[in-house]
């Protein structure tokens, strides 16, 4: 048997396509046309067997395409998260204490050993997770994509209360880690992640940008990258308009340079389509949505107006570039809008269906 089909790990679905039809995995022939977006979408094969399957009945050659409402709810969906931070200050306004717990249904989107694991004594990460019968799998950046908006978030409220500039209270704690780490686990390069936010705080021209810019900034480290972003934002009648992002990555060395710059802007339009619109809800375990007439997607006109990017020189060898950029975007427009409304976005997605915000 002969198959063309976008997927994203070809290699898993030959088993299940033998155990399916009843052949030897030998016996099958797998193309790989253009994927176009796969997000993690196209880790998934069903598609495959079905289409495989109605071949194999009709003994004939056949071409299966899904209406977009097919799609939409009978597919693999994202998981559902929440994390609570709390963080503890001294009477001198020092930060002493880090508490995360995270979970969601039906798996927890914590890594208890990325940042800020290290920085601190008193650190503590609890996860729990509830089962559901609701399918769910990859979506772009797993789990790192809430948590580090997530966590970006919070650190901004901690610098805020400790009266500190948002990127030195960030640097200070990994100067922590990379002079006087505490324990050993700690999943992340410090010295890297320091690098990604000094040079996108150059860039940036960070400290100019306080003063008339509602600027939001964030940095993560996620399938073996470093990225960090600062994101400027301004309202007009209410709807929040990205300016610019300014984005700094490091990767190791660069293969492609056009490729690794495009995979980073599309990452972070991506991320801020999802972080402002993003939502698949669920009634009596069926989707509510089932096409883009009721699922929003940012549209072209809400594209940031510049976007700004730049990678760390080095001789490391290369590591991902699809994934990492998408998860800090997050936090910087979670911090770019608390610079310009004042108020804190606990909720993903932030603005949901709204038009203005309040």
């Amino acid at each position: 048997m002969r198959i063309s089909a976008p997927i994203q790990i070809p290699n898993l679905i030959i088993p299940t396509l033998a155990s399916s039809l009843g052949i030897a995995p030998e016996n099958i022939e797998m193309d790989l046309p253009r994927m176009g977006g796969g997000f993690g979408r196209k880790a998934y094969g069903h598609y495959i067997v079905e289409a495989a399957l109605i071949s194999q009945k009709v003994n004939a050659p056949i071409k299966l395409i899904y209406t977009r409402e097919d799609d939409m709810t009978n597919g693999i969906y994202r998981p559902t998260y929440q994390a609570t931070y709390r963080a503890a200050l001294n009477e001198n306004n020092e930060l002493t204490a880090f508490h995360i717990k995270a979970g969601g249904i039906p798996e927890s989107p914590l890594f208890a050993d990325r940042f800020p694991a290290g920085a601190l004594d008193n650190y503590l990460a609890e996860e729990w997770s509830i089962d559901s019968n609701i399918t769910i799998g990859a979506f772009r950046a797993p789990r790192s994509n809430f948590m580090a908006g997530a966590e970006q978030s919070f650190l901004d409220e901690v610098a805020e209360a400790m009266g500190k500039d948002p990127i030195q209270f960030r640097l200070d704690l990994l100067k922590r880690v990379q002079e006087n780490p505490v324990g050993e686990k700690n999943d992340y390069d410090a010295g890297r992640l320091a690098g990604v936010l000094e040079l996108v705080q150059e860039k940036s021209n960070w400290s100019e940008s306080q003063g008339n810019k509602n600027s939001g900034v964030s940095a993560y480290f996620c399938h073996n990258t470093y990225a960090a972003h600062v994101l400027d934002l301004t309202l007009e009648d209410g709807k929040p308009v990205v300016e610019k992002v300014c984005c700094a990555i490091d990767c190791g060395i660069i293969v492609n340079p056009d490729a690794a710059k495009n995979m980073a802007e599309g990452a972070i339009t991506d991320g801020i389509g999802n972080a402002f619109y993003g939502e698949l809800t669920f009634k009596d375990g069926v989707p509510t949505k089932n096409n883009f007439h009721q699922y929003r997607m940012i549209r072209m006109g809400e594209a940031p107006k510049e976007i700004d990017v730049h990678f760390v020189e080095n001789e490391i060898n290369p590591t991902g570039m699809g994934e990492p950029p998408f998860p800090p975007i997050f936090g910087a427009v979670a911090n770019a809008m608390y610079k310009a409304t004042g108020k804190r976005y606990y909720d993903q997605p932030f603005i949901g269906e709204q038009k203005i915000l309040g």
